[in-house]
C-alpha cells in the first residue's frame, strides 16, 4: 500500500537483472568521479587555449605617398607590385618618376608589397607611430581580437558600433533549432562583455539588429550596461518600397540598440541635419578659435535692417541677428563675407560649436540611405556588388557623426566590420571637419583582403567613385595598419605533447591515474609553441608556429614584437632597427600610466656562453639604442630585454 489508499504494484524480481543492474550502478559509482575529473580537465584545457591571448602572425602598413619619406620614394617606384596594385585599384598609370608622386599624394603604399627591412626604415620616420597611425584592421575571429586589444585600448574607446548577425537562419550564423537563440546570446554575450572593458566613460555603444532577437539582445545590454545606462530604441528604415506580403506585416526597418558605459558622464548625443547647410570646417584666415564654417545671416521673419560690405555692397534684408548682435559678431571677427567681401554677410560657426549647433537624435531614422542606396554605392568603388547586405554609409556617418567631438583623438570600434563602412564613414568624417577620428575593425572572412582592405584603400584616394574608377574627388592624408592573429585552431595545431613526455611518464608513475585525469593536459602541452615556448624566445625572429589557410597548414614566423606591444598594453611611440657586429636589434619605445617602457628584442643563443659578448651587449643597449630612443640621456622607467642580459637595470621580457 501507498499514500491515499493507492496499491503500489513492483514488477516481479529477476535476481539475474538485479545483479547486472547492481554490477552497472557499482561501476558507474567507481569510474564516474574519475569520468568528471577527466573531462573537466578537458573543458578547461579547451577554455585555457581559446581565452589565451593570441601571437600577431604578421603586421603591415599602408601610408599615403605624402607621409612616405622623399628618400624612399625610388624604392617604391621601383616595386613593380605597388606599381601593379595602383593601376588595380585607382586606374593610374604609373610613371617612374618623383613629380608623379608629387601629383598623386593619396596613392597608398602598402608595405606587404616590400621586404621587411623598408618597413623598419619607414617606420623610422616617426616619433609617436600610434599618435600617426589613423586605423587598425585585424583579421582575426573577434573574441581573440578583443581579448588581445583590451590591454591597449582599456577604457579609450568612445563609440562602437557591430552589426552582428541577426540569427534569422539565412545568414552564416546558423546552428541546431534547439540550441540556436541560446547559443547567439552566448556568442554575443562574450564579445560585447569585453568591449564594455574597452569603452570610456562616456563611450557609447550602439548595435543594428532586427526583430528576431531584439528583445534579446535588450535584456543582453541590460544585463551588461545595466538598464539605467540603455536609451530607447531607434527604428531605422531600411527600404523605401514596401513588400506585398500575402500573410502578415512587412518588415521596412531595422533597430539600432545604444547603450552607455556611465549615462551620467555621457556627453550630448546630436547631430547637425542637412537644412542647415553646414560644409566643410577649415581655417583660412588662421582664426585662434580654430576651424569654422558658415551659416547665412539671413533670416525670414528677423530683424530688418542694412548691411554694408567691406566692398562698399548693400545688403537690407531680414537678418538671424539683432542689429546690435550682428554689429558685436563683426568686431569679434565672426562675420565672413564671400565673393572678396561683396557677397552676403555670413556668420562664423565653429568646429568647437558643431556640438551645440546639432539636434537631439529621434527614435525614427528615414533618411540615412538604405540597403539599395548600400549596393549602390559598392558597385560605384569596384564596378561591381562585391558584398551582400553592406550597412548604410549615412548611418554610420550620422552615429559616429553624433557620438564623436571631431577635435579630439577618439576611437571608433566595429568588430563585425563586414565591408568596412565604419571605417569609410569616419575617413569621410575626418575629411570634412578635419576630424582625428580613430577606427579599429575586426573581420575573419576572406573578404577582408578583396572587399575591407580594398576599399579604404580606395575612399581615401578619392571620395568620388564610378563604375570602379575614380572620378575628380578628394583625397586624404592617411596612415593604417593591419594585423592577422593566430587563431583557436591554430593553437591547438601547435600543441605538442612530445616535450613532456620523459616528464610526463615519470609523473605517470609517481602519481598514476590522478596525473592523468588532472594535470596531464596543463602540464605536458605547456611548451608548445602557441603557449610561449621561452627557449624560442633565444631567437625571437624566427619563433614559428603553424598556422591554417585554407586547406593546407603552413609554418610561419610570428611577430612577437608587435604582440608583446599588445600584451603589454604600450602607446607605441618609437620602434626601431639597429645592427651591431651581425647581430639584428629592434627596439621599441613605449608608455603606459605615464611610464616609459622600452623593449629590446635580439638573437641571444650564442651569448649565454661568451661574457664577454653578453657585455658587449649590454653596452650597445645602454649607449646606442637607448640613446636614439630617448631624449636627453635619460633611463626609461622600465627596460626589458628577451634572454639573458648583463646589466642589473634590465628585466627580462620572458617574465613580463
Amino acid at each position: 500500500m501507498c499514500d491515499q489508499g493507492k496499491i503500489l504494484i513492483l514488477p516481479p524480481c529477476n535476481e539475474k537483472r538485479l545483479v547486472q543492474r547492481t554490477l552497472q550502478a557499482q561501476f558507474v559509482h567507481n569510474i564516474g568521479p574519475q569520468f568528471i575529473y577527466f573531462l573537466a580537465q578537458v573543458e578547461y584545457s579547451q577554455k585555457r587555449l581559446f581565452e589565451k591571448k593570441k601571437f600577431v602572425i604578421r603586421t603591415e602598413y599602408c601610408i599615403t605617398i605624402d607621409r612616405v619619406p622623399e628618400e624612399l620614394w625610388d624604392e617604391v617606384l621601383q616595386n613593380k607590385d605597388q606599381l601593379d596594385e595602383w593601376r588595380q585599384l585607382y586606374g593610374v598609370d604609373p610613371q617612374p618618376t618623383k613629380k608623379f608622386l608629387c601629383e598623386h599624394p593619396y596613392l597608398l603604399v602598402d608595405t606587404c608589397h616590400f621586404f621587411e627591412d623598408f618597413k623598419w626604415r619607414l617606420l623610422a620616420h616617426f616619433d609617436d607611430l600610434d599618435e600617426a597611425l589613423d586605423g587598425l584592421l585585424i583579421k582575426s575571429e573577434n573574441f581573440q581580437a578583443l581579448n588581445l586589444l583590451l590591454e591597449r585600448y582599456r577604457g579609450q574607446v568612445k563609440c562602437i558600433y557591430i552589426d552582428p548577425p541577426y540569427n534569422t537562419g539565412t545568414d552564416e550564423f546558423v546552428y541546431k533549432d534547439e540550441y540556436q537563440t541560446s547559443s547567439w546570446f552566448s556568442f554575443l554575450r562574450d564579445r560585447i562583455m569585453l568591449a564594455h572593458g574597452l569603452l570610456a566613460e562616456e563611450g557609447i555603444f550602439f548595435s543594428s539588429i532586427d526583430d528576431n532577437e531584439e528583445a534579446r539582445l535588450h535584456i543582453l545590454l541590460e544585463y551588461i550596461f545595466g538598464a539605467s545606462n540603455v536609451l530607447p530604441t531607434v527604428a531605422v528604415r531600411r527600404r523605401k518600397s514596401q513588400p506585398n506580403l500575402r500573410k502578415g506585416v512587412a518588415p521596412v526597418h531595422d533597430y539600432l540598440k545604444i547603450a552607455c558605459r556611465d549615462y551620467v558622464a555621457m556627453s550630448r548625443l546630436s547631430y547637425v541635419p542637412e537644412e542647415f547647410g553646414i560644409g566643410k570646417f577649415s581655417n583660412p584666415d588662421n582664426d585662434p578659435r580654430g576651424p569654422w564654417t558658415t551659416g547665412p545671416c539671413s533670416n525670414r521673419g528677423g530683424s530688418r535692417y542694412k548691411i554694408v560690405t567691406p566692398a562698399g555692397v548693400e545688403y537690407e534684408d531680414e537678418w538671424r541677428f539683432t542689429e546690435e548682435t550682428y554689429r558685436k559678431l563683426l568686431e569679434e571677427g565672426r562675420i565672413y563675407f564671400p565673393e572678396s567681401g561683396r557677397g552676403k554677410p555670413r556668420y562664423k560657426i565653429y568646429l568647437s560649436e558643431k556640438k551645440e549647433l546639432g539636434v537631439a537624435p529621434s527614435t525614427w531614422w528615414d533618411d540615412v540611405g538604405d540597403t539599395r542606396s548600400s549596393h549602390r554605392l559598392l558597385e560605384e568603388l569596384f564596378g561591381q556588388r562585391p558584398f551582400e547586405n553592406p550597412k548604410p554609409l549615412e548611418l554610420l556617418g550620422r552615429i559616429i557623426d553624433m557620438s564623436t567631438l571631431a577635435n579630439n583623438v577618439e576611437y571608433v570600434l566595429d568588430f563585425f566590420a563586414g565591408s568596412g563602412t565604419t571605417a569609410h564613414a569616419v575617413i569621410n568624417l575626418n575629411r570634412e571637419d578635419g576630424g582625428r577620428r580613430k577606427y579599429i575593425l575586426v573581420e575573419m572572412g576572406d573578404y577582408f583582403e578583396t572587399v575591407l582592405l580594398k576599399r579604404i584603400k580606395k575612399v581615401v584616394y578619392s571620395d568620388k567613385w564610378k563604375d570602379g574608377k575614380p572620378q575628380k574627388g578628394k583625397g586624404i592624408s592617411h596612415f593604417f595598419k593591419y594585423l592577422y592573429l593566430e587563431q583557436y585552431e591554430d593553437t591547438l595545431n601547435n600543441l605538442d605533447l612530445t616535450t613532456w613526455w620523459e616528464k610526463g611518464q615519470l609523473a605517470l608513475e609517481r602519481f598514476g591515474d590522478e596525473y592523468l585525469l588532472r594535470y596531464m593536459l596543463k602540464f605536458e602541452t605547456q611548451d608548445s609553441p602557441s603557449l610561449l615556448n621561452l627557449e624560442q624566445f633565444q631567437d625571437p625572429f624566427n619563433y614559428k608556429i603553424k598556422v591554417q589557410e585554407g586547406n593546407e597548414i603552413r609554418e610561419c614566423v610570428v611577430d612577437l614584437v608587435e604582440t608583446f606591444n599588445y600584451l603589454l598594453g604600450i602607446h607605441v611611440k618609437k620602434i626601431r632597427q639597429f645592427q651591431d657586429n651581425g647581430r639584428l636589434y629592434r627596439a621599441v619605445l613605449g608608455e603606459k600610466n605615464d611610464k616609459s617602457i622600452v623593449i629590446v628584442w635580439r638573437p641571444s643563443n650564442d651569448l649565454n656562453s661568451d661574457p664577454s659578448a653578453l657585455q658587449r651587449d649590454y653596452e650597445f643597449i645602454k649607449h646606442t639604442i637607448l640613446p636614439i630612443l630617448l631624449d636627453n640621456g635619460e633611463n626609461p622607467n622600465l627596460l626589458l630585454v628577451n634572454g639573458n642580459c648583463y646589466g642589473s637595470d634590465v628585466k627580462s621580457s620572458e617574465n613580463k
